[in-house]
């Protein structure tokens, strides 16, 4: 609870802040709306349905990349790990890749696939996967060979060693990779959103970008605001406790 409470007065401060800053006119109204502008039209787009249509095909298309890239990445990872000619060819081009930044594969998927669906998928998919190769390729490495020394006197072989022994005892790291991974593939998508303009569904990185174009600041920082807890919630919901889970269960945290 005391956490909690430290929590909701920091964020009473900065929208404090942020009201004062507005009403001591630093900067234009255009460009600083008041939080209660903010939130008007917020109100306003739940109230008609936009807010809401945004956001179910921003994460549709976010998930539907994101399992594409993990499944993909998951084993790679493991190829990488486990032959030094994968680690030495896709784990270098993987490490490689994860520094491009996502809004660089934007004009390769409208060169490829155009202004459709494919082109949007392609970079949330190019987003998630490099990072989820490393994650779970730093993971197998990072098993104590003891495990594997200890599984192979039990009579543990290949396929049983790797099931029963290195990926659970990789778990923590991979599903870090795993939280990164949907960060990425969040940055990706916004990215997608903003460049790439189709009729099959407008999200929430549309609404930001056609905010910008009719210069209504309060549609944008209001969109900003939905993208940054809506990634609040997926961490403290899914990736956090899972997250620490593991580290207790596998006596990696610090606590």
């Amino acid at each position: 609870m005391k956490r909690f409470l430290l929590a909701a007065a920091f964020f009473a401060v900065l929208v404090l802040l942020w009201e004062a800053a507005y009403r001591a006119k630093i900067w234009s109204p255009v460009l600083l709306p008041s939080p209660s502008q903010v939130v008007t039209y917020l109100e306003g787009a739940a109230a008609d349905g936009t807010l809401a249509r945004a956001t179910v095909i921003t994460m549709r298309r976010l998930l539907i990349g994101y399992f594409i890239g993990l499944v993909v990445g998951l084993p790679l990872g493991l190829l990488t790990a486990r032959w030094k000619l994968f680690g030495d060819t896709i784990g270098t081009l993987a490490l490689g890749l994860q520094t491009l930044p996502s809004v660089c594969w934007v004009p390769l998927a409208l060169l490829w696939f155009g202004q459709t669906e494919a082109a949007m998928l392609f970079v949330v998919v190019m987003g998630t996967l490099w990072s989820v190769i490393i994650a779970t390729e730093t993971g197998v490495r990072n098993v104590p060979p003891i495990y594997r020394r200890a599984a192979l006197t039990m009579g543990s072989k290949r396929l049983h060693m790797w099931f029963k022994v290195i990926l659970p005892a990789a778990l923590p790291f991979i599903v870090s990779g795993m939280k990164q991974g949907w960060a990425f593939a969040w940055r990706s998508l916004m990215a997608a959103e903003i460049f790439v303009t189709i009729l099959t569904g407008f999200g929430l990185g549309q609404l930001l970008h056609y905010g910008r174009e009719l210069s209504a600041m309060e549609q944008v920082i209001g969109i900003m605001i939905v993208i940054v807890v809506i990634g609040l919630l997926a961490d403290k919901i899914f990736f956090s406790p899972i997250e620490r889970f593991l580290h207790r269960r596998w006596g990696t945290s610090q606590a």
